[in-house]
């Protein structure tokens, strides 16, 4: 038996260090009795009544860069890389981001719902963590490495990865069906489906790389083809004003006229050619 750590990928890495430096950040004022703790606490945390009833929607995914202690963010950061930098590797960055992503957001929804509904929790109760990301990427490789072997640490046996998956769902829903103490184990139950979800109907590309893109340069062109087509107006106008007529067609291309067409470039209709 051999036993190896995940390597560091490179999303990985953004996220640890995003995670850990507000993590850092918020012990420090907490430590130093800055209030900056209180109000990061208050307004970036995940509450459904302001969610819903005040817009404050930042909320869905601001709460996922927030831990309350040590192990709340070590226990966190640890599955984010264990799990996570197989996923990179497979599937590459942005979709790997991408399904963090719809986990944080998903668990975000499900515990909104649930609190509205009075099934469990209340939506006065806040809910920091970035379990609901975690646990989609748990999923995630349940399925994706299901026959793969971990180590349940500190116990020395190896168990399959989809085996571990389901005892943490069953264990997961269990939890919260008994109220769970000050863990949210809805947000838990979030990103487990959510993370399934993607993975069974989700792009096979990330959508990120390929169709904001491609919206994003459909959206620039279109803005150049239009002030062309403006500063081809503009020009008739000045133009026209000093007594001579020129012509620009539907895209803002020039019409040479016809006389200066026969004495230039043999009869065509291109002002220049290459």
């Amino acid at each position: 038996m051999t036993l190896s750590l995940p390597p560091f990928t490179r999303a990985v890495i953004w996220l640890l260090g995003i995670n850990t430096s507000i993590f850092l950040l918020m012990e420090l004022c907490d430590m130093l009795r800055i209030p900056l703790f209180g109000y990061i606490f208050e307004y970036c945390s995940l509450i459904p009544a302001r969610v819903i009833q005040h817009g404050w929607i930042w909320q869905i995914v601001t709460y996922s860069v927030l831990h309350v202690g040590f192990w709340h963010w070590f226990g966190n950061m640890l599955g984010l890389w264990m799990f996570g930098a197989s996923i990179e590797e497979a599937w590459g960055p942005r979709r790997f981001v991408e399904l963090y992503v719809v986990g944080v957001i998903g668990a975000a929804v499900s515990t909104i719902a649930l609190s509205y509904a009075h099934i469990l929790g209340n939506p006065l109760q806040p809910t920091v963590g970035a379990s609901g990301g975690v646990f989609a990427i748990l999923i995630a490789f349940g399925m994706l490495f299901g026959d793969n072997e971990i180590m349940l640490i500190p116990f020395p046996f190896m168990l399959k990865a989809k085996y571990f998956v389901g005892i943490l769902i069953v264990a997961t829903i269990a939890l919260a069906m008994s109220g769970g103490g000050n863990v949210a184990y809805v947000a838990h139950l979030g990103g487990l489906l959510f993370g399934y979800l993607y993975v069974k109907r989700g792009p096979r590309k990330a959508m990120v790389n390929v169709g904001f893109s491609e919206r994003f340069y459909g959206l620039r062109n279109s803005y150049y083809r239009w002030k062309r087509r403006r500063a081809a107006r503009k020009f008739e106008v000045y133009m026209r004003q000093h007594d001579r007529k020129v012509e620009f067609d539907e895209h803002g291309n020039y019409i040479p006229p016809e006389d200066d067409a026969r004495k230039g470039n043999g009869g065509g209709k291109s002002g220049w050619v290459n």
